[in-house]
């Protein structure tokens, strides 16, 4: 059996969209599919707000997801199943970075190093909106040279295979990121590339790999 995730809520008097997501979270909790919800008015207890870096309302949390403004019924019911299901997490990060969240990614990922597995995926993803692909490789840059970001590193080197060069170019840049003697061999065979671009980035990524052992 799937654990139920709990919920919390912080709404205000007032608020035009507030009273809408209190219904749908306390639908879910009638239907057994939360299993608490919390809901705080932060008129009387600010705190709350700053307690988890909420700017506005209504602001929900469901499971791992944190979720600002208006959802519908079933955005909400999307999220508890997800929370439930242990899944989402990628659609959750892609969203956290097209709206430029990228604190919150970074978060995410202290807690959770195993996420950068997710953003590796979403690089090799030609779907992904080009803000996610930037906001990823942010996250990237952030952790240049940390255990984590080398821990995907062979993630990273199965993209230097991909079909499209954006995709392999991108990936070449990551590994130059991660450094260390993984990276650079993964990044020596793209030297050779059929796309010129992919060459230069391998040439560009190779010196900062070497740079980025160094430090």
């Amino acid at each position: 059996m799937n654990p139920v995730p709990d919920a919390l809520l912080l709404l205000a008097p007032g608020c035009a969209h507030c009273p809408a997501v209190l219904d749908g979270l306390s639908r879910l909790l009638k239907q057994g599919r939360l299993g608490r919800l919390e809901v705080v008015n932060v008129a009387a207890h600010p705190e709350a707000a700053a307690a988890v870096g909420s700017r506005s309302v209504p602001w929900c949390r469901i499971g791992p997801f944190e979720l600002e403004g208006a959802h519908t019924p079933a955005e909400l019911a999307e999220w508890a199943e997800h929370a439930a299901q242990g899944s989402g997490m990628t659609t959750y990060l892609s969203q956290l970075l097209e709206s430029q969240r990228l604190d919150r990614v970074l978060d995410l990922v202290a807690a959770r190093p195993g996420l950068l597995a997710d953003l590796v995926a979403l690089t090799g993803d030609l779907d992904t909106p080009m803000a996610v692909r930037i906001g990823a490789g942010a996250v990237f840059e952030e952790l240049a040279g940390s255990a984590p970001l080398r821990a995907v590193v062979p993630q990273l080197g199965a993209l230097t295979q991909a079909a499209t060069p954006q995709v392999r170019a991108d990936a070449a840049h990551h590994l130059g990121l991660a450094g260390g003697p993984d990276a650079a061999d993964l990044l020596r065979p793209l030297l050779d590339d059929v796309d010129p671009t992919v060459r230069e980035i391998a040439a560009e990524s190779l010196e900062l790999a070497a740079a980025v052992e160094r430090d």
